[in-house]
This record gives structure tokens, sequence and C-alpha cells, in this order.
């Protein structure tokens, strides 16, 4: 399914939700992951919010959770005005943001060293690229938590440039709106809308806390098809 912007009237109008993101950092790895928090989202109708599977973190232990900055990226045939907006992209990041880029083919890379410089010194929360990355070693060695279709060297310069950014995407069929939070980890990457981070993220504490009792009663001999009828998880 091809990535696109999102016309003007399928955009909602939600603000993001500060507090659920704050929530969500503090058990993020401990306690929530992007399975649980999936699982609370198909219960309460979004039933589509997993980024394409290809999307993976560059270590396998990385994990983030941020607010989307969208990033509408575009294939070209010339050098002219090479790198579009991406410059003026990367220096609207806000501390907490996602830099989350789409759009253009798998033809270049969307992410390399000098911009996780830039998104370090400006306290991005971190970067999801529905494409690839360069300069893989030393990105990361930088430490921000990068996911990614995989390593490809070639340049974009003359191939691909940015037209738009913090405007609602489509990627692989899941609707990304800006201030959206993006939730990644070994599993994937998952976009939390943000009218529905605050109830999500505590319904997926409450689960938790089931699965915890459930978890005594299998490893106490219980058959997995009375732990679910008791419990109505597995």
């Amino acid at each position: 399914m091809t990535d696109r912007a999102i016309p003007m009237a399928e955009r909602g109008e939600e603000p993001a939700t500060p507090e659920a993101l704050r929530e969500l950092r503090r058990h993020l790895g401990v306690a929530l992951n992007t399975a649980v928090l999936g699982d609370i989202l198909d219960e309460m109708g979004f039933r589509r919010q997993f980024l394409p599977p290809a999307i993976r973190p560059l270590a396998p232990d990385m994990m983030l959770a941020g607010l989307a900055m969208p990033v509408l990226e575009t294939d070209v045939a010339d050098a002219a005005e090479p790198f579009g907006r991406m410059f003026e992209a990367l220096d609207s990041l806000r501390p907490g943001e996602v830099y989350l880029a789409a759009g253009g083919s798998m033809a270049y890379a969307l992410w390399g060293e000098l911009m996780t410089t830039v998104a370090l010194r400006r306290k991005a929360a971190g970067a999801v690229l529905h494409g690839f990355i360069r300069d893989t070693a030393k990105v990361g060695r930088l430490g921000l938590p990068v996911f990614s279709c995989g390593s490809y060297a070639q340049d974009q310069r003359g191939r691909g440039r940015v037209v738009d950014y913090r405007v609602p995407i489509e990627i692989g069929g899941v609707s990304v709106q800006p201030g959206d939070i993006l939730v990644g980890d070994a599993d994937g990457v998952l976009c939390v809308p943000s009218q529905a981070a605050a109830e999500c993220v505590t319904r997926a504490l409450a689960k938790l806390a089931t699965e915890t009792e459930v978890l005594k009663d299998l490893t106490g001999g219980l058959g997995a098809a009375a732990a679910f009828h008791k419990y109505g998880v597995m």
C-alpha cells in the first residue's frame, strides 16, 4: 500500500495527551510493550495501528515513545532543490518528538549520522523511517532510538526530497496524525491515536495486572483453555 498525505477532510482535531505519554514512558520496557498496547487498541476499535512489520529497531533492546512529527517524502529524478524541506523539518523537531518519514521509494536512505546528531541536540525521542538508514554503525553508537527497514548507503540527493512535514500521513494503511504517540520495541512500531492514549495506557496497565494472575495459574498447572475461560486473556 502506498504511503500518502492525508487530505484535510480526513484529519483529526484532538490534541496530544502528554500525561499519557509520561505514564507510558514510565512503564515502557518494565511493564508496557507494543503487544499489550496493540491488544487494547484492538478492543477500543483501533484495529490497524501497527506500522509495516519491515520497520525494525536498529538494536533489539531499543525502545521508543514519543510524539509523531510526520515527514512526507517523494521521489525525484534530478538534483534541483536537493533534499527539499528536509533540513527545515529536521530543525523544527521539538523535545520528545519522533521524526517519522515515509512516502518515497526504497531506492535511497532517509536517515544518517548527521541527522541523528541534530535530532539528539534537539532532544528528539527518536526516528522512524519507512525506508533505509545509512552510517549505521555511527548511528547506533550515538544512541538515539532509530527504527527503519534496514541499511542502504545510497544518498537521497537527486533521488528523493521532503515535500511537507507536520502533516497527517498514511503508512501502509495506518493513519498517523501529528502528535499521535509512537511506541516502538523489538516487536515493531505502534501508533497510539492521541485521543485514545490516556484510556489505552490505563487499560493496558490493568490488563497486565490480570496477565500476572494468569501466569501464576498457568505456572501452577491450570490449562490454557481454563485460564482463558477464567480471565478472558491469553
